[in-house]
């Protein structure tokens, strides 16, 4: 039957799922890969890495004409940046992690749908403000970035459905199955933008013992951190820790931030712990839903998956 929402219409996909822009990990097959299944895909272009782009956009080609849409982390980049994508026509630019007004203008311009990633009232309301065209409401569950200070999806999501009515809001953060998509719904979102569950499919770009890492995880083995962004030299604004599986630096140096922040030496170990294969040459990052995730199917079998849960869950509830 599908699930028809206001997110679906306005991109014309069967069902309303969306991939989370995953840096470097929801690459050119994978977007594909979900915009083949009815959902959104959308490319993880982080920062805007050229040569990143180069290789993995050729490959959305293998959506077969459907949309897809690519995303940035928007606190490391600049408006080039945005412009080269746009040159490839993606149907969505979707914006996380700092200001989006700088890009806003010459997205609409290219007749592109911008969807703005928001981790806290104040950058919803900038949102709401700013004229965006879908806003994802982040809750700290998810894995990877998000808000040192941010809330919980449950009770987020339909404070940030409130104040941007009517603009369609898709909830993101523990999502990891049809329930948790039809939960989405059920607080009044269009959609859900969904992240780990894609990290284990077999289209991900991520190290096989990351995937294997998150079948066989736990979301009590997850937990937020700044600390593997320090001992790697990331740029990371220190307003947005990262959810990942555990870590031996993690463990080394926790509670322990600004220490490691002034210990260059610290820095120069992680690098060489990972030329020696000591350490993984990433954090894992990971959300708190990972129980759910016991397989590795293709991206566009799990989209069609998530959406027959999504519509029996609801039914159960006496929702259709």
């Amino acid at each position: 039957m599908g699930l028809s929402t206001r997110f679906t219409e306005l991109f014309g996909v069967q069902h309303p799922i969306a991939l989370a822009p995953m840096g470097g990990s929801a690459g050119g097959a994978l977007a594909a890969a979900v915009s083949r299944g009815g959902g959104l895909g959308m490319l993880g272009a982080g920062g805007g890495d050229r040569e990143w782009l180069a290789r993995e956009l050729p490959l959305v080609a293998q959506a077969g004409g459907r949309p897809w849409g690519i995303g940035f982390q928007t606190w490391a980049i600049d408006r080039s940046t945005v412009e080269r994508a746009l040159e490839h026509t993606p149907r969505a630019v979707m914006l996380s992690f700092g200001d989006p007004s700088p890009f806003a203008e010459c997205v609409r311009a290219a007749g592109a749908v911008l969807i703005v990633q928001v981790t806290d009232g104040d950058e919803a309301r900038r949102a709401v403000d700013l004229g965006a065209d879908v806003i994802v409401a982040q809750g700290t569950e998810s894995g990877g970035h998000g808000a040192r200070q941010g809330r919980s999806t449950l009770p987020f999501v339909p404070v940030v459905v409130d104040l941007a009515a009517p603009v369609p809001v898709l909830a993101a953060g523990g999502i990891a199955d049809g329930r948790g998509v039809a939960a989405a719904l059920a607080l009044g979102a269009a959609g859900a933008l969904v992240g780990t569950r894609f990290q284990a499919t077999t289209e991900a770009l991520v190290d096989p013992s990351t995937a294997k890492a998150i079948v066989e995880g736990h979301g009590g083995d997850t937990e937020r951190n700044r600390v593997l962004d320090i001992a790697r030299g990331s740029r990371w604004p220190s307003k947005y820790t990262a959810r990942t599986l555990g870590h031996p630096y993690l463990d080394r140096w926790r509670g322990r931030e600004a220490e490691l922040a002034g210990d260059p030496r610290a820095q120069q170990d992680y690098q060489r712990d990972i030329a020696q294969g000591n350490i993984p040459s990433l954090p894992m990052w990971a959300g708190e839903a990972i129980d759910l995730i016991k397989d590795l199917p293709s991206a566009a079998d799990l989209v069609a998956t998530l959406a027959a849960q999504a519509e029996d869950a609801l039914t159960r509830a006496g929702r259709r």
